[in-house]
């Protein structure tokens, strides 16, 4: 499967995105998507890189173990690495849960294991949907929405990530994510967070998704 960069270390990059900036209309307009990708994205990395500049030892390790153990790292730079690392792994996981709504792999519902698990699990695609926009609705503030396998119960889970919190890969799998801070929608959308909720559906790369599961069900981690 693509690598992710849970797996760089400093200096940490800024991955291009896997199709063009316009290529989510009219779901995502390319003016959000430029924004979003090489001005936020791209500062979360500068200051990730800033953070940890001085510190060999940290430049060692790769952006998974820095998160993991982040409640460990020295406290000049704990909050920088937390926010910024998480930052940049949440947004590169978002870039590539997303596809072109004409795309091959895009389809409006996942077939195979991973439909399969979310029908036994919530009863129906459609009501796991129902709660996935209710999620990303209600949450408060900015943050994430995720649908994560978790390892232990080897269930699927919807996760609400405050700010930039993230899905540590030793606990579990990352299926796929949602941006629900106003820097991800507002230039098209405004307030109205419910209706790029529902442009998320129709840009979903479900082959990733399931890709993503089923390695995690595998081998119990990315």
């Amino acid at each position: 499967m693509p690598a992710d960069v849970s797996r760089q270390t400093y200096p940490f990059t800024l991955p291009e995105l896997p199709y063009p900036y316009e290529a989510l209309e009219p779901h995502i307009d390319a003016a959000t998507l430029r924004i979003h990708h090489r001005e936020h994205h791209a500062t979360y990395v500068k200051k990730l890189n800033e953070a940890v500049a001085k510190d060999s030892a940290l430049q060692k390790l790769t952006l998974g173990q820095l998160l993991r153990d982040a409640n460990k790292l020295p406290e000049a730079v704990r909050a920088a690495v937390k926010n910024n690392g998480g930052g940049h792994l949440n947004h590169d996981l978002f870039w590539r849960t997303l596809a072109p709504a004409q795309s091959s792999a895009n389809s409006h519902a996942p077939r195979g294991t991973l439909g399969d698990a979310l029908k036994e699990q919530f009863g129906s695609f459609e009501e796991f949907r129902r709660k996935f926009s209710d999620a990303a609705a209600s949450h408060f503030a900015s943050g994430w929405i995720a649908l994560s396998l978790d390892h232990a119960s080897r269930r699927l889970v919807i996760a609400d990530l405050k700010d930039h919190e993230v899905l540590h890969g030793g606990d579990a799998t990352a299926v796929l994510i949602l941006d629900v801070w106003e820097h991800a929608y507002y230039l098209k959308y405004q307030n109205r967070r419910p209706e790029f909720i529902e442009a998320f559906w129709h840009v979903i790369d479900w082959s990733c998704a399931a890709e993503r599961f089923e390695h995690g069900a595998s081998s119990g981690g990315v």
